[in-house]
């Protein structure tokens, strides 16, 4: 079980499945190679959790690269596979084929590469939405929210169940700028684990958006986890929005008062006047090489720009840092 691994080692988690994606250039027509999409009326290019229906081979080749780099942990193409986040391409009905479809395939390659000394685990990918619960879109009614924690509770619950007949070993409930929506996600996890006779464990990661040191929603690094600490989780950290680097004194403050073990998969440095990510595998190592020795963080992987070659990096850096210890 990975209570128990995540006690004996660091875990790498995998890297960016988007960047990976982004290599292929896919068109409108690889988008809708699927039944239940070629006759759908909105432009789909760009949602990349339909290729888990429309290009599985493609996903699965991710999955498994991820693992022949070093991950233990790999998470579903779910991040979007919401009512509410395939809402605007009116695509609310296949969110079950989505989730199902997607656990299905991460956990065929987890059994791939899994051996008695190292199990590999399937994290359950859920975002944050593209809606939040604590803030006004409309700058002219503060009031005003897009979304109701209700609908948000009922959106995940049907993902979470979703993640869960297909296999997954654990949730990850990642690029958290609202809490409000995290509780909702957390609440629903919880009882989809009741519902379905499990106990799945959860991941809790948030997104610190600039130098403020806040959540977009406002919160502070304490603030964000006393949000979330009467939830029973098996890690808090950070991840998105920004590098090692950046990302460090947050992590640091966060090892001050949390409870749990830590994660952190930054992103590979800063996005460049192109908003592309120039980061290599070794300055990232670099820039993350003092958290990792520091025996708080447990899970350790790669956000935005990262690839299998950052995350074998990572992985090997973990393996140094353990046998340190162990000597």
């Amino acid at each position: 079980m990975i209570q128990e691994e995540i006690q004996k080692r660091i875990l790498v988690l995998d890297g960016a499945m988007g960047t990976m994606i982004q290599r292929h250039k896919f068109k409108e027509a690889d988008f809708r190679n699927h039944p239940l999409l070629q006759d759908r009326k909105a432009d789909l290019v760009g949602n990349n959790d339909l290729l888990t229906l429309t290009q599985p081979q493609v996903i699965q080749d991710i999955h498994e690269a991820y693992l022949a780099a070093g991950a233990d942990i790999i998470e579903t193409n779910t991040f979007s596979s919401t009512t509410v986040a395939q809402a605007d391409y009116h695509l609310e009905d296949i969110v079950d084929e989505l989730n199902i479809e997607g656990a299905k395939l991460a956990k065929a390659a987890a059994i791939k590469f899994s051996t008695p000394d190292k199990p590999r685990y399937v994290a359950g990918s859920i975002g944050p939405t593209n809606r939040t619960a604590s803030i006004s879109p409309d700058v002219n009614n503060p009031g005003f929210r897009a979304v109701s924690f209700d609908d948000l509770h009922k959106t995940y619950y049907q993902q979470a169940c979703g993640l869960i007949d297909g296999g997954v070993d654990l949730f990850l409930v990642e690029t958290i700028f609202d809490t409000l929506n995290a509780k909702a996600a957390l609440i629903a996890i919880n009882d989809a684990n009741e519902a379905k006779g499990k106990n799945i464990p959860t991941m809790v990661s948030g997104t610190i958006t600039d130098s403020s040191g806040r959540t977009l929603s406002g919160q502070t690094v304490e603030a964000f986890y006393i949000s979330i600490s009467n939830h029973p989780i098996l890690s808090v950290g950070f991840n998105c929005a920004l590098g090692a680097k950046q990302l460090i004194p947050y992590l640091k403050e966060l090892g001050r008062i949390s409870s749990v073990p830590l994660s952190a998969h930054p992103n590979a440095g800063l996005p460049n006047e192109f908003g592309e990510y120039d980061q290599t595998p070794d300055q990232m190592v670099d820039e993350i090489q003092d958290i990792i020795e520091s025996g708080k963080l447990r899970i350790i992987g790669g956000c935005c720009g990262t690839t299998p070659e950052h995350i074998s990096a990572i992985a090997e850096a973990a393996r140094k840092a353990e046998a340190c210890t162990k000597n």
